[in-house]
């Protein structure tokens, strides 16, 4: 299990520029670290290098001592900003199609949807679904299959206030665990957090 997330002098280019160089953190469990940073400062792409999709360009993303592809397979996930949804299944696919490549049950899945009330819906096509219950249905993957770290990329933007209290509490009962988040964000998290500033 995932007890530590270390990034020691790690850099990032995207098409040819350099996002980013030496950056260093060291997040443990029970915490939450907020990346923040002018659009374009390379948020999104170190969330992605942590999950593996990005290459880095020096330095070194170590996992408490988990190997890294332990980790990246079977220890985090990646809620981006897109939420990776497929218009024309409905929300019963998506869920069972998330909850299978995460590790997760049938019965797991519909735990999840019952806790983000998507229950209602799980008959209808995604493409029908608001930008807020999209979100939701996305978010479904963090309860239907726990992984000890959570990388999330704007997590809040499309929810109402009501959701956002409630995956604060979602959030930090994670964090209560044992869990790790970190999180791309404008605004800041509704639960405690440290900070790191891309590019100030």
């Amino acid at each position: 299990m995932i007890s530590a997330l270390e990034l020691r002098q790690v850099g990032v280019s995207r098409g040819g520029r350099r996002l980013f160089g030496d950056l260093s953190a060291t997040l443990v469990a029970g915490e939450a670290c907020a990346l923040t940073g002018a659009n374009g400062a390379g948020k999104t792409s170190l969330l992605r290098a942590v999950a593996g999709l990005v290459a880095v360009e020096g330095g070194e993303i170590g996992f408490g001592g988990v190997e890294a592809g332990e980790a990246r397979g079977s220890g985090l996930h990646l809620v981006g900003h897109q939420d990776g949804l497929k218009p024309a299944r409905t929300v019963a696919e998506e869920l069972r199609f998330w909850s299978r490549w995460c590790g997760g049950t049938e019965a797991s899945a519909l735990a999840a949807a019952e806790a983000l009330e998507l229950t209602s819906l799980l008959d209808l096509e995604v493409r029908r679904l608001s930008a807020g219950q999209r979100r939701r249905l996305a978010l479904t993957r963090l309860l239907a299959a726990p992984r000890p770290l959570w990388l999330l990329d704007e997590p809040l933007s499309p929810l109402d206030a009501g959701w956002r209290t409630r995956f604060a509490a979602m959030m930090q009962a994670h964090l209560a665990g044992g869990g790790l988040i970190l999180a791309a964000v404008h605004d800041p998290l509704p639960i405690a957090a440290t900070i790191l500033e891309i590019g100030g």
